[in-house]
Parts: C-alpha cells; sequence; structure tokens
C-alpha cells in the first residue's frame, strides 16, 4: 500500500512524479513578470543538466531569489541518472546546497522576510520534489507557479533534447 504522500496525482491531465495531499500547482504564460524573473535568474545556475530559478514574491514584491546549483559547469556529473535520483555529485562538484525552491525561500528567510501566504515561482522544471514541498509547506507559502506548458519543456521522458543537456563530451563520441 503507498503511503499518503508518495501517489501520483494527475492535475490538469499532468501526472506528477510527487505532490502533497490537498496541494496543486497553478501556471502562468512567460508573460508573468515573476517567471521572468525566475527564468533570468535560471541562466545564473551553474547547472549543466537541468538549470532552475525560483523566486518568492508576497505582496506583488520578490522576497527571495534561488537558483539549483552554485558552481558553473558545463558537464552534468550525475548525467544519465533518473530525475530525483543521485544528487551526490550535485553537491560535491557543482556546490549545490538546495533546489531553487529551496534555495528562494533560504533566500528570503536569511533577509528577515516573512514567507507566510507568499507564493513561489519556478523556472526550468515541470514538478517540485517532496523535500522542496516540504519546505513550502513550513515557509507558508501560498501558490506555486509552473510555466504553462513546463511538462512538455522541462520534462526528460517529453522533451528528447533534454537527455542531452550536459551530457559528457566523452559520451557524445560514441
Amino acid at each position: 500500500m503507498e503511503s499518503e504522500n508518495s501517489y501520483l496525482v494527475k492535475k490538469n491531465k499532468i501526472e506528477y512524479p510527487y505532490i502533497p495531499k490537498g496541494k496543486e500547482i497553478l501556471y502562468v504564460g512567460e508573460d508573468n513578470e515573476f517567471m521572468q524573473e525566475a527564468k533570468r535568474i535560471s541562466k545564473e545556475t551553474g547547472c549543466a543538466k537541468q538549470a532552475t530559478g525560483a523566486v518568492i514574491v508576497r505582496e506583488g514584491n520578490v522576497i527571495g531569489k534561488g537558483t539549483n546549483a552554485g558552481e558553473r559547469v558545463t558537464e552534468c556529473p550525475r548525467w544519465g541518472s533518473k530525475t530525483g535520483e543521485n544528487y551526490g555529485p550535485c553537491k560535491e562538484i557543482c556546490k549545490q546546497e538546495a533546489h531553487s525552491e529551496v534555495a528562494s525561500i533560504d533566500d528570503a528567510i536569511k533577509k528577515g522576510e516573512n514567507t507566510k501566504d507568499a507564493d513561489l515561482y519556478l523556472h526550468g522544471h515541470w514538478w517540485c520534489c517532496e523535500n522542496c514541498w516540504n519546505k513550502i509547506i513550513d515557509a507558508g507559502i501560498k501558490n506555486v507557479y509552473l510555466l504553462e506548458n513546463s511538462e512538455n519543456l522541462f520534462n526528460p521522458e517529453i522533451n528528447k533534447e533534454m537527455k542531452e543537456w550536459g551530457k559528457p563530451k566523452e559520451l557524445n563520441k560514441n
């Protein structure tokens, strides 16, 4: 029997690998100013495989920002690993301290900002993992927004080009 938090949920015909019971993901277009900011900071990340950026917004103001890797790499040290697995190299080589969602919440808290009832905008991914959801819930974040069509743009099972992102050069020779 599956635990309460380990089931797959279909919302808007999207099957997420994880979403807590009673939670939902909302979507905005590329023209949304906060999604544009999340996209802008996703370009600051060092991640070669799946560059993400997140912003925390409260009362119309960005109060926290975060990316998913601290050191820029051109080849992903965990290339070939399934999503949600084998994060050791991310921490050791890419100096990842957290996923973008957690990093943005930590940034807001470090600045002394109140995250209760704030919104989170995430660019570069199509779902949030259990650890990120736990942090989102603990921080009192009200809504999580992803980019419209993110399930196609940022899901390597659908967007086959993503399977090549961050691929080590020596594997390209085969």
